[in-house]
């Protein structure tokens, strides 16, 4: 008996999937990201590519999102027999040295970055293709790195923005009553970016500050020039299009005006996700936003599954 639990235990320890620094090249010195291997051989590997600002490969950053969105996700993938890759942004974090200042940056270096990704995980893993599963504005970035590159099998957008930034800033700015006495200055801000001109933050309220400071306002300009409908219209690898039914951030609206402008996408809607893909029971912003701080929660129901299926349906 003794015997037997000892090589149930063995056994289960071999299971376990294996986490590992991996790092690929960059501008100026190496970006660095974590690989989470599944036991099994010849695993598809997943690419998770963060969203807006100071995000780290876990998901979380210093303006109080805490909810370890990419680790979770990265568990129950391997869970399920898929690998994956979480990275630090270029010129943040442990990818710190990549460049010298990590706010100097466009949709298209993440872009590069992602392909350095995928050159690098190919060659660690023999696998012949990555997927990206971009989330918020990570999404954008799947959208662009995806063009014609024979490295990506296909791409997952979780809470991917459908329409132009600038307006769904607008449209964020303006949902929050509190928010109205800041709107005028706001909106001025976006036009000028929008139309490609520096904004005089001279004045300017505190609370806008982090959105428009003069150091990121060279990214948004350039990200305020795509728009994913357009992206995803002549993107022919597979695509599935995850949104949560709780996302106060992005709406099942966008989601919809991505799926129309590729029928071939396959939009899978989740009832009780919020835009950190944690489950939100109540119709209540003020707890649906508490759930930001929180990594304890799990995924909700139906993520993991949603993309696996997908991946697993469609495995080069």
């Amino acid at each position: 008996m003794a015997a037997s639990n000892q090589s149930a235990t063995r056994a289960e320890t071999l299971a376990k999937p294996v986490e590992t620094i991996v790092h690929a090249p960059g501008p100026a010195g190496a970006l660095c990201g974590l690989m989470l291997a599944p036991a099994a051989a010849h695993a598809p590997v997943v690419l998770i590519i963060p969203g807006s600002g100071p995000t780290d490969r876990d998901g979380n950053n210093s303006f109080g999102i805490r909810a370890a969105t990419y680790r979770l996700l990265a568990e129950a993938l391997a869970a399920k027999g898929i690998g994956s890759v979480r990275i630090d942004k270029r010129g943040m974090f442990a990818s710190h040295y990549a460049v010298a200042d990590g706010n100097a940056v466009t949709i298209a270096d993440y872009a590069a970055d992602v392909h350095a990704w995928c050159a690098t995980i190919r060659q660690l893993t023999g696998t012949p293709c990555i997927w990206l599963l971009g989330h918020s504005e990570g999404a954008l970035v799947a959208l662009v790195a995806a063009r014609d590159a024979r490295d990506i099998c296909g791409v997952v957008l979780a809470a991917a923005p459908g329409r132009p930034v600038g307006t769904i800033l607008r449209a964020q700015l303006a949902a929050n009553p509190a928010n109205a006495p800041l709107l005028g200055q706001a909106f001025a801000a976006i036009d000028a970016l929008e139309s490609g001109r520096p904004f005089d933050t001279t004045g300017m309220d505190p609370s806008l500050m982090p959105l428009f400071r003069p150091q990121v306002q060279d990214f948004l300009i350039d990200a305020f020039s795509y728009d994913p409908a357009r992206e995803i219209a002549g993107l022919s690898k597979p695509v599935l299009i995850l949104q949560g039914q709780r996302d106060v951030q992005i709406g099942e609206a966008d989601a919809q005006r991505l799926k129309d402008a590729n029928p071939n996408a396959k939009l899978v809607l989740l009832p009780d996700a919020n835009h950190h893909l944690k489950s939100v029971l109540l119709d209540d912003s003020a707890s649906n936003r508490a759930s930001y701080a929180d990594s304890v929660p799990p995924l909700a129901p139906d993520v993991a599954d949603s993309i696996v299926d997908f991946i697993n349906g469609r495995k080069p």
